[in-house]
């Protein structure tokens, strides 16, 4: 065991030595061409305003807190697609293991497609149909009580001041209540629909990996085929699933990246204007890498505790 801790510290020395260097260098390099280099401007008036953000944001405000409205952008995007790809995910994974021919099919064909084409183009496809193919504001689609869809985005009753406000639709806009562009829409439902994908085929090995027995003694024991899923298969399959649903987890935060592509002001959107008005290209970059750095690890840290839990729960039963 010690042997073992002194090998990993020698190793994390050798890359913080490698890492000192390369920044040594770095700095060495633009300082000999003039470049200007540092994380001043963080301080100084971002100059830019973003369309989206729930934090309260002016174009006299810090670059610091424009990159603090990015992340912000960013976490409520990919923790909307978290839950949407786990429920999707979990039903199509269900349902990939039904008796009904018909349902086991649908949901193959629906792993197969949405696998297999690039996340780039379904985030296109996704904001095309928002922006282009439903109705405009004046006419949108009613879908419950004071819950309009329309192009420009996904309007719904918010509380404000302590009351809830229902939207209003005019001629040509909704106004009032809360509502969602079709920007975060397009990203939330094509990161979730994607990663659904793969965390079906994750749900539908871990519950292959249950031992038939199991099914067969819980159904002996009088239990129905709901009870059996979840209070038998479920609990053991959890061990299996968890680990791998981690990365999907992590892989679709880094996605998420792609949300320039279709206009969303995320993290790396922010960074590429900030980028285009300071050049301080090196540090913004770096910045970004940091930042989706401590989100994966954060994200392994509460995976790895929840194994734990899962593990120790499973001793107890």
């Amino acid at each position: 065991m010690l042997e073992r801790r002194l090998v990993q510290l020698l190793l994390l020395a050798a890359v913080v030595a490698v890492l000192a260097a390369l920044v040594a260098t770095t700095a060495d390099n633009m300082r000999e061409r003039g470049i200007r280099s540092g994380f001043d401007f963080l301080l100084e008036p971002a100059g830019f305003s973003i369309g989206e953000t729930p934090l309260a944001f002016d174009a006299g405000d810090s670059v610091l807190r424009a990159f603090a409205a990015g992340l912000a952008n960013t976490l409520r995007a990919a923790l909307a697609a978290i839950v949407l790809c786990s429920v999707l995910g979990t039903a199509v994974g269900v349902g990939r293991l039904s008796a009904n021919l018909l349902l086991r099919g649908a949901c193959a064909a629906y792993v197969e497609t949405f696998r297999n084409i690039p996340l780039l183009l379904q985030l296109l496809a996704w904001y095309f149909v928002l922006t282009e193919l439903l109705p405009a504001a004046g006419d949108a689609w009613r879908l419950g009580p004071g819950v309009f869809l329309s192009k420009s985005g996904l309007s719904f009753p918010w509380r404000v001041d302590g009351a809830w406000e229902m939207p209003e639709q005019n001629v040509f806009t909704i106004a009032g209540g809360g509502a969602l562009t079709p920007e975060f829409l397009a990203l939330v439902v094509g990161l979730g629909i994607y990663t659904a994908a793969y965390v079906a085929e994750t749900v539908r090995g871990g519950l292959q990996a249950v031992p038939r027995g199991q099914t067969d003694a819980g159904l002996a024991l009088g239990l129905t085929r709901r009870q059996v899923f979840f209070a038998v298969l479920l609990p053991q399959a959890r061990r299996a699933i968890l680990p791998p649903l981690a990365n999907h987890y992590l892989n679709l935060t880094k996605n998420s990246s792609l949300a320039v592509a279709i206009g969303y002001p995320d993290l790396v959107s922010i960074a590429n204007t900030t980028l285009n008005q300071t050049g301080r290209a090196v540090e913004c970059i770096a910045l970004v890498m940091a930042t989706y750095l401590v989100l994966s690890l954060a994200t392994a840290l509460i995976t790895h505790r929840l194994e734990r839990r899962s593990a120790r729960w499973a001793g107890d039963a």
